[in-house]
């Protein structure tokens, strides 16, 4: 699993079967040790969400076959899926990142 910021979302009205009941978002890396998202898109990638996350919000992602049996029976073409929206991240006793 790794941490991203939700930096977008993508607008489709034509998608596969699996994935009409999603939304969809874009998420950069996100550098808990300096408490920030990449300063570029490179990097970025999409991913189906399955914790209502919004724009800004940092997120918890797994990737492969872990983000397709966490949308469970609809069976969703997916390689990344957006698995919790974080509160706080602490490293040792100082706190990295903390949701206002």
């Amino acid at each position: 699993m790794k941490l991203g910021r939700v930096v977008g979302t993508v607008v489709a009205t034509v998608k596969a079967p699996g994935l009409t009941s999603y939304k969809i978002l874009v998420v950069a890396p996100f550098d808990a040790g300096a408490g920030s998202s990449a300063d570029s898109v490179d990097g970025s990638f999409v991913a189906i969400d399955l914790a209502g996350a919004g724009d800004g919000d940092v997120v918890l992602t797994c990737a492969g076959s872990a983000a397709r049996v966490m949308a469970g029976a609809e069976s969703a073409p997916t390689d990344a899926a957006v698995v919790a929206v974080v509160d706080t991240v602490q490293l040792g006793s100082r706190t990295a990142y903390q949701k206002t």
